[in-house]
């Protein structure tokens, strides 16, 4: 069993209240629940609005399999929202 574990920094310029960056990541987080089976939240700076940190969890039977899925689900990140992806750390276990 292969868990892999992803934390994604996303900047929206045009979000201007943490309402509306609240509608965003709903949003955000329901297409990929949608499309891929991992369990997915958002982490951390839950108070600046112009700022999302994703946290995504998958487990999988090879590292191979758990890298493709995540590789799939970072593009279809890149298609479904105008937020610029400023960083995306991995980490295996």
């Amino acid at each position: 069993m292969i868990i892999t574990v992803e934390t994604i920094k996303l900047y929206a310029p045009w979000v201007n209240s943490l309402k509306e960056k609240r509608t965003v990541v709903k949003s955000i987080i329901a297409k990929i629940k949608n499309k891929f089976n991992v369990s997915i939240a958002e982490v951390d700076s839950q108070d600046l609005h112009k700022t999302i940190i994703l946290g995504i969890a998958l487990v999988s039977g090879t590292k191979a399999l758990g890298d493709s899925i995540m590789d799939k689900l970072n593009s279809y990140l890149q298609n479904i929202t105008d937020a610029e992806i400023i960083e995306i750390f991995r980490e295996t276990r």
